[in-house]
């Protein structure tokens, strides 16, 4: 495998196209089912596209790809769907300040009141990362009680609570399913070519977006539970990086190896 190969043919063109969470998801399961994956995706480059779709922000994505060797997206979606990203060579991650427009927009005005109620709140700890249309927090183990959120929702924002780990605080109706979609209409990319994969309830709208979609092994049980029974919803057995190559064939996308 030859890590980076060039991304030349635009992502609309591609086959098929994977948009999928990063932690427990593309970066999970074992390092055999990773590589695997990984080298699917970077010996056919002109057949599969990939879009990260995370609550990472855009840096960690570029140090993570630059360090440990997994394949560089054609676009990002970070910060929980409230950030997109396009990567230009050789393999820079940068905002896209005119597709973000309508989130911006959407925010304007909210951090700073929504960062003073949410100091009132017990249990909660701001999250030390770079923060541009959105405020999230780690959970304590004890003393969080989830409905004291209700005046931060009064703010016209949208919380979602995940993992029994994480806060966040989104602009009003963005989120990684609705960012997902206005993206694919933007690049023209078919959506009986998309597979959406996560395992956790962050990925809940995206996993709901009416794509192809898999909830890998050892997802979060909320999750399971939120999810519809659809048949372009699959509820993979293999974890992490195995259960995307699972889903991919099952959905029959795109040919995988025999084994991972």
């Amino acid at each position: 495998m030859s890590l980076h190969t060039p991304i030349q043919k635009a992502i609309g063109d591609k086959p098929f196209v994977l948009a999928t969470d990063l932690d427990g998801t593309f970066l999970g399961g074992s390092a055999q089912s990773r590589e695997t994956l990984y080298n699917l995706i970077e010996d056919n480059r002109d057949s599969v596209g990939l879009i990260f779709v995370t609550g990472r922000h855009p840096e960690f994505i570029q140090e993570h790809c630059d360090t440990y060797g997994i394949p560089m997206p054609d676009y990002v979606i970070a910060d929980v769907g409230t950030t997109i990203a396009r990567v230009h060579a050789p393999g820079i991650v940068l905002p896209d300040t005119q597709l973000e427009e309508p989130i911006a927009q959407a925010w304007q005005g909210k951090a700073g009141p929504v960062q003073a109620l949410m100091e009132q709140i017990n249990g909660l700890t701001l999250q030390d990362t770079p923060f541009r249309h959105r405020l999230s927090y780690h959970i304590s183990p004890d003393g969080f009680d989830a409905s004291e959120m209700e005046p931060i929702r009064a703010l016209d924002v949208d919380v979602l609570i995940s993992d029994n780990r994480f806060v966040d605080v989104l602009p009003k109706g963005v989120s990684k399913g609705p960012t997902l979609r206005r993206l694919i209409k933007v690049l023209g990319i078919p959506e009986d070519r998309i597979l959406t994969a996560g395992d956790t309830l962050n990925d809940i709208s995206m996993l709901t977006a009416d794509l192809y979609a898999v909830a890998v092994g050892g997802s979060e049980v909320a999750l399971y539970d939120a999810l519809p029974e659809s048949p372009k919803i699959h509820r993979a057995r293999a974890i992490g990086a195995a259960g995307i190559l699972e889903a991919i064939a099952a959905f029959d996308l795109h040919p995988t190896p025999g084994s991972y």
